[in-house]
């Protein structure tokens, strides 16, 4: 039997932040199909599958309920948390994922995890149907798409947190999701999100790692400064503290294991 767990990320407490599924195989099957049923049955919006290859050093792939995805921050977060926990990392401080996204890093800190991402900044770009359609009445500030994203700005906190899309629409966009993002009205915190991932099976995403991957860039560009700090204004929400350079950018947050069980083949 096989291990899996549910854990709580960029939060300390249980039950909030952005449950992710973690499962440690000893090998990936040839067939994807049974990776995309555990993560259906799992229903979070995402599930990590590792696959130890030498010390410190692991093969990680997620997978949404309806699809793989190239890059996730939250998973990732959990299965260094699960990695650590359950001592199947003893003694290893710095943890390297090989993944769709190239080399991802979990560092141990005192207080929490990094996570060492790629950089993937947003250039301007014309909006599309399905998102002006999506957006309703909301005006962006700014339109911008990378390789993974469209990414809105919109003018104020309130107008993040009050947009209401529309997820049909979304569904259709031409990209993995939808970054909307504006100013923080809390002096803590310098910008907020929320994440909308229909594309991928996921409407909205409560904390996304990997959305940082484009949004800390963006603001940084923006604010003139590189050490971040943000919320996102989901129903579980959750803060993230951020650091771009050299084309990489640094995600702080803890996480907490919830739920342990075994997978019956």
């Amino acid at each position: 039997m096989i291990s899996i767990y549910t854990v709580d990320t960029f939060t300390s407490t249980a039950f909030s932040g952005n449950p992710a599924a973690v499962c440690i195989l000893e090998a990936f099957p040839e067939d994807d199909h049974w990776l995309q049923q555990i993560a259906a049955e799992m229903n979070l919006s995402e599930t990590a599958f590792l696959c130890a290859m030498d010390n410190g050093s692991y093969r990680l792939r997620w997978f949404t309920p309806v699809a793989e995805v190239d890059l996730c921050g939250h998973a990732t977060l959990a299965s260094a948390q699960v990695l650590w926990e359950s001592g199947a990392a003893y003694g290893v401080d710095l943890l390297r994922f090989h993944t769709k996204s190239g080399v991802l890093t979990a560092k141990r800190l005192d207080n929490g995890i990094e996570l060492n991402f790629p950089a993937e900044p947003p250039v301007p770009c014309d909006a599309p149907p399905q998102l002006a359609q999506a957006l309703g009445n909301s005006q962006p500030v700014a339109v911008c798409r990378n390789r993974l994203d469209y990414i809105v700005e919109l003018a104020s906190e309130k107008e993040v947190r009050e947009l209401k899309p529309d997820f049909r629409a979304l569904a259709e966009l031409p990209s993995r999701g939808l970054l909307v993002t504006g100013p923080s009205e809390h002096p803590d915190y310098d910008f907020v999100a929320r994440c909308f991932f229909s594309p991928v099976g996921v409407d909205e995403d409560p904390v996304t790692g990997s959305a940082y991957c484009a949004l800390a860039p963006y603001w940084k560009d923006k604010l003139g400064k590189s050490t971040l700090s943000a919320i996102q204004l989901s129903a579980r929400g959750g803060a993230v503290k951020l650091q771009a350079a050299n084309n990489r950018v640094l995600i702080q947050g803890q996480a907490v294991i919830v739920i342990k069980g075994l997978l019956v083949q």
